[in-house]
C-alpha cells in the first residue's frame, strides 16, 4: 500500500489492474485501517478516472457471493447516494412500484453512510429481513416481484471497509461502485448519480456491457429525478433532459421531498407514500422515477410508464410488495 499511496500522493493515476488488486488486498486483510483511510481519503480530493473506478467494480464482482435470479430477468433500481441532499427513500419506493406494476426487481442498497437513512436502514425498521439464501430471494421474487440485496450480506470482503467508512461519514469511491455491483447481475438497470461527470462515466462503462440502462442525474445537484429541476438522462442509445412536464407534473420545491430526520421519521414517510396517503409531490417523484424504470425495461413512452407507476400506487400493489416481504420476513 505504501508504494500506491506515494504514486497516488505524486499525482498519478492507478492502472485497471492495479486498481483491481488494492481492492482484492484490502478485502484480504492485508492493510491496516489508517492505510485504507488514507487511500479512501484520495478519491475525495480528486476525481477518479474510469479505469480506476472500472478496477475497483473488477474486484467487488470477483469477490461477491452472486444469486442467480435466471428466469426473472429484474431491473435494478439505485442511487450512489452522497448528493448531500437528505431526501426520503425515493429509489426504494420506485423500487415497490416498479415491482406493483409487474416488473420484476432485485433491489441492491446498504445502511447509510453519507445519508440520514439508506434503503437498508427503513427496510429493516419495517421488519423487511435480510438475507443471501438464494431460496428465500426466489420466493421473494415469486410472491413480492422484488427482492432485497443487501449489500454486506453479498460483499463480505469488504467487511474491512465498512467501519472506516462509518466513521469517516462522507461519500467515498464506494457510493460510485454501489450501483455497478448488484449480486444478482440484473440485465436492466436504472442508475442516479450525483454529479454529471460521474453519468457519463457510467455511460462509457455500460456501454461495454449488455445491460439496459438508464442513467440519472438531477441536474439541480440530485442522485434521481427530483422534479426540482430538469434531470440528465443517459440510455443505451440516446441521451435526453427530462423536465417535470414531461411527466405531466409541476416544478416543486426542494423542501417538498425532504426526508425525515430519524430512521423512524424516514419509515413513516416511506408507508405513508405507499399507503397513498403521501404528499401530491412525494407521489408524484416517486411515480416519476419509477416511470423512468418501468419504460427502461419495457421501451415504453414515459407517459405510459408514468400511468402505469400511478396505477401501481394507488391500487395498492405496490403497497402489497412490501406487505408479501413482511409476511415471508415472518415466515423465515
Amino acid at each position: 500500500m505504501k508504494k500506491t499511496l506515494n504514486k497516488l500522493i505524486e499525482h498519478q493515476l492507478l492502472e485497471r489492474e492495479e486498481a483491481r488488486q488494492v481492492l482484492v488486498e484490502i478485502a484480504r486483510g492485508s492493510y491496516n485501517t489508517s492505510q485504507i483511510a488514507a487511500f479512501l481519503t484520495v478519491f475525495m480530493m480528486r476525481s477518479i478516472r474510469t479505469e480506476e473506478l472500472e478496477g475497483f467494480r473488477d474486484a467487488l464482482l470477483e469477490l461477491c457471493q452472486s444469486v442467480d435470479l435466471g428466469g426473472y430477468e429484474p431491473i435494478d433500481l439505485c442511487g450512489t447516494g452522497g448528493d448531500g441532499k437528505n431526501t426520503f427513500n425515493i429509489s426504494t419506493l420506485a423500487s415497490f412500484v416498479t415491482a406493483g406494476a409487474g416488473i420484476p426487481v432485485a433491489k441492491h442498497g446498504n445502511y447509510g453512510v453519507s445519508s440520514q437513512c439508506g434503503s437498508s436502514n427503513v427496510l429493516e425498521f419495517l421488519g423487511v429481513r435480510f438475507s443471501n439464501d438464494q431460496d428465500y430471494l426466489r420466493r421473494c421474487m415469486e410472491r413480492a416481484g422484488i427482492c432485497i440485496l443487501h449489500a454486506p450480506l453479498f460483499h463480505p470482503a469488504m467487511k474491512n471497509v465498512a467501519p472506516i467508512r462509518r466513521e469517516l461519514g462522507v461519500k467515498t469511491f464506494f457510493n460510485m461502485l454501489g450501483p455497478m455491483v448488484n449480486p444478482a447481475f440484473p440485465k436492466y438497470q436504472m442508475v442516479g448519480v450525483f454529479n454529471l461527470e460521474l453519468a457519463r462515466m457510467y455511460g462509457y462503462l455500460y456501454q461495454n456491457t449488455d445491460k439496459i440502462y438508464s442513467i440519472l442525474h438531477g441536474l439541480d445537484g440530485y442522485d434521481e429525478i427530483s422534479l426540482t429541476g430538469p434531470a440528465k438522462v443517459i440510455r443505451n442509445k440516446s441521451e435526453s433532459v427530462l423536465n417535470p412536464e414531461d411527466f405531466g407534473l409541476q416544478s416543486l420545491q426542494a423542501e417538498r421531498i425532504h426526508g425525515g430526520e430519524s430512521i423512524e421519521e424516514a419509515a413513516g414517510i416511506f408507508l405513508k407514500v405507499l399507503q397513498g396517503r403521501g404528499t401530491p409531490e412525494q407521489q408524484g417523484v416517486v411515480c416519476a422515477n419509477a416511470a423512468v424504470a418501468i419504460s427502461t425495461v419495457e421501451g415504453s413512452t414515459l407517459e405510459a410508464a408514468f400511468g402505469k407507476a400511478r396505477e401501481s400506487l394507488e391500487s395498492g400493489r405496490a403497497l402489497q410488495a412490501l406487505r408479501e416481504l413482511q409476511e415471508l420476513s415472518r415466515q423465515a
